[in-house]
């Protein structure tokens, strides 16, 4: 039972029990007379807890409530190794995305530098020794980034102009946002096209325009959105409909093995030291780059469409130098 259980196991024993000595207490909860004393002085400093000890009934009880803020324990809680980790994650995500979340869990994080503060490890600190590197991440508008957060999170749908890059076309769509999905350094939105009457994935820098709608979006279940954006290679989603099979040499296959392209992924070292690596995909764009950088340490063996692409691509590369 950790610390945070126990919190709420003294709560929930002398509500129910009224009185309990400190053996029936010490017993119930498993911890040593120094733990119990270090607990119930936290539940009374720190939670305004009316915990006292009555040499009449011989054991501690609740007394009338505490001059101060109500005594009532988090419906929401976490550990300090919790905390930390959460306040962490939002500082990521904070130099990430600056505004993200902060609207939306700011009274939380307040509560939760409290809890960190109290330890002598100020919450700052987080922010000088985690550094998150945003190299290659496509630059976009701000407002129109808070806009579409604020949709997919409030259920709302948006009116966006999208600018396709490979077809140089600007297109309005109305949409209802479902998931934001940072990927390779960018953002990107899975959203039910209310035009296309289907799911799509868009950039969001490629969002140009972006209205919020006061119509409820449409909603989809997550094995759905799995089922069309999940289940082939890379970002480029979809319904697998190929499997590419690829051998990596023995220096390559150090990093490799170890690394998850598909969580469908069929890997294996052979008897020489390379490495042999089978991934679905539907989209050969993102799979196609991801080969090439690996150049001479890997050979597509199958499909031979797949291997035919990447050798036409070598072939242009050559003519440049």
């Amino acid at each position: 039972m950790n610390r945070t259980e126990r919190f709420y196991r003294v709560d929930q024993l002398l509500t129910k029990h009224g009185v309990m000595s400190r053996q029936a207490l010490l017993g119930a909860l498993g911890v040593s007379w120094a733990t119990l004393k270090r607990d119930l002085l936290y539940l009374r400093d720190r939670f305004n807890a009316p915990i006292i000890f009555d040499r009449e009934a011989e054991g501690y009880r609740f007394a009338e409530p505490n001059i101060g803020p109500k005594y009532e324990l988090p419906g929401l809680w976490f550990s300090g190794d919790e905390t930390h980790a959460l306040m962490t994650m939002h500082q990521l995500l904070s130099d990430l995305e600056p505004g993200l979340l902060a609207p939306h869990i700011g009274p939380l994080l307040s509560r939760l530098e409290a809890i960190v503060g109290h330890g002598g490890r100020p919450f700052g600190e987080i922010a000088e020794r985690i550094r998150l590197a945003k190299i290659g991440m496509r630059r976009k508008n701000s407002a129109h980034f808070a806009v579409v957060s604020r949709a997919t999170l409030g259920r709302q749908r948006i009116q966006v102009l999208h600018f396709n890059r490979t077809s140089d076309q600007h297109t309005e769509r109305e949409l209802s946002p479902q998931r934001l999905t940072f990927y390779r350094n960018n953002w990107y939105l899975e959203a039910w096209c209310h035009a296309r009457k289907d799911l799509r994935r868009f950039s969001v820098d490629a969002l140009q325009q972006i209205e919020l709608l006061t119509k409820a979006a449409k909603p989809v279940a997550k094995a759905r959105l799995d089922a069309a954006f999940a289940g082939s290679y890379g970002i480029y989603g979809g319904q697998p409909t190929q499997r590419a099979v690829l051998r990596f040499s023995a220096a390559a296959a150090k990093w490799v093995a170890d690394e998850e392209w598909h969580p469908d992924q069929i890997g294996r070292l052979e008897a020489d030291g390379r490495f042999l690596l089978e991934v679905p995909y539907a989209d050969p764009t993102e799979l196609s780059m991801d080969i090439l950088r690996h150049g001479h340490h890997v050979e597509v063996l199958a499909p031979k469409n797949l291997r035919d692409a990447i050798q036409e691509e070598i072939r242009k590369v050559l003519k440049m130098y």
